[in-house]
């Protein structure tokens, strides 16, 4: 029997092992977290029906996705600094975008899969290609493995790339702090009348400084404060002082609507410093056998809403394509990398335009 192996249990990682388990494939997922809820898995994300949801349908989970689904969320609203509406756009059922929390879905996943099929606490540190073709796999507690198949599902700095590729990410030209507010409809009702029922966004091209805000489960706002500025900007901001760090960030917002500043002075948590990274237009290899990419491990770009729907994306054809021709996973991957690249040079191209400042190279 081939041996499959999937670094990373994230969503790719998940919904790749779910697919390939719809098939009667077995494999095994490493992941460098301790469990399942070691740590909070982001925010709100609108999986789409042109791509996102093709990954879903192939795990045969679709039933469980639409019971994630929260009614509403797919509004959004644009509002400038001092808090004037200058756009409301409400929800639409039939907009093919249902807005889901990121952890719930994960969590869906994760209970489709057979027992075992995650190994927690084990970190990558390497990969090697063997003399008989296969790969090793070395982990951080010293252990390692060797596998028929290896496909590397885990994201942004992924230890499985320079198997394939000497491509590394590139600073985008932007950061974002996360911050969050619980129970803001009677902690912060104002602010949460001026998100609305979805998400918010709200930008001043003067000093190139905005907030993306999600309205999640339990009225959380869940914020994003955007700075289109270098990454040595950020050195004077104390991340490790908590209050600290919130008192500057806000004070980068002077003159903005209360209700707007509120969403980074008062935030829940310690301000989260998140600096924006993308791979190369156009990132593809030349085939190793035996190994491949999916997800930011393959085609990291900035945020632009399509990064999660095209892993899922990924997930689903890869595992289709291997159900396909179990007896032929090379092929498969084959066929799969022949899609893989000409897409990636449309998505990263899409995502690139956000980011006046983002050349990558």
């Amino acid at each position: 029997m081939t041996q499959i192996t999937i670094i990373g249990a994230g969503l790719a990682g998940l919904t790749l092992a779910r697919t390939l388990a719809v098939h009667g494939i077995a494999s095994t997922v490493y992941e460098a977290e301790a469990s399942a809820r070691a740590r909070g898995q982001g925010g709100m994300l609108d999986i789409h029906d042109y791509n996102g949801q093709h990954g879903i349908r192939a795990a045969g989970l679709m039933n469980g996705f639409r019971s994630l689904v929260l009614e509403g969320r797919q509004a959004s609203r644009d509002v400038a600094p001092d808090g004037t509406i200058l756009a409301d756009r409400p929800d639409d059922p039939a907009g093919g975008r249902p807005e889901v929390q990121r952890g719930e879905l994960r969590q869906l996943l994760l209970e489709s899969l057979p027992p075992g099929t995650v190994v927690w606490g084990h970190r990558t540190r390497s990969v090697r290609t063997l003399a008989d073709g296969r790969h090793e796999v070395t982990f951080a507690n010293g252990s390692t493995i060797a596998t028929d198949i290896l496909v590397g599902a885990d994201g942004a700095w992924s230890k499985v790339r320079p198997l394939l590729s000497d491509a590394t990410p590139a600073y985008a030209g932007r950061s974002m702090i996360e911050t969050y507010l619980y129970e803001s409809d009677t902690r912060h009702p104002a602010t949460l009348a001026l998100v609305g029922s979805g998400s918010m966004t709200a930008y001043d091209e003067t000093t190139r400084i905005g907030l993306g805000v999600q309205r999640e489960r339990a009225d959380t706002l869940h914020s994003y404060a955007m700075f289109d500025q270098p990454l040595d900007w950020f050195d004077g901001i104390d991340f490790d002082d908590g209050p600290a760090a919130a008192r500057t960030v806000a004070a980068m917002f002077d003159g903005w609507a209360p209700e707007l500043v509120a969403l980074v002075a008062d935030s829940d948590v310690p301000p989260v410093f998140r600096p924006l990274y993308g791979l190369p237009i156009g990132h593809r290899w030349e085939h190793v056998p035996g190994a491949t990419l999916i997800g930011d491990a393959a085609h990291l770009a900035p945020p632009d809403g399509e990064g999660a729907n095209w892993a899922l994306f990924d997930a689903g054809q890869l595992g289709n394509a291997i159900g396909r021709q179990p007896e032929n996973v090379d092929a498969a991957i084959r066929a799969y990398e022949a899609a893989l690249f000409p897409r990636n040079i449309d998505t990263a191209t899409a995502a690139a335009a956000y980011y006046p400042e983002y050349t990558p190279y």
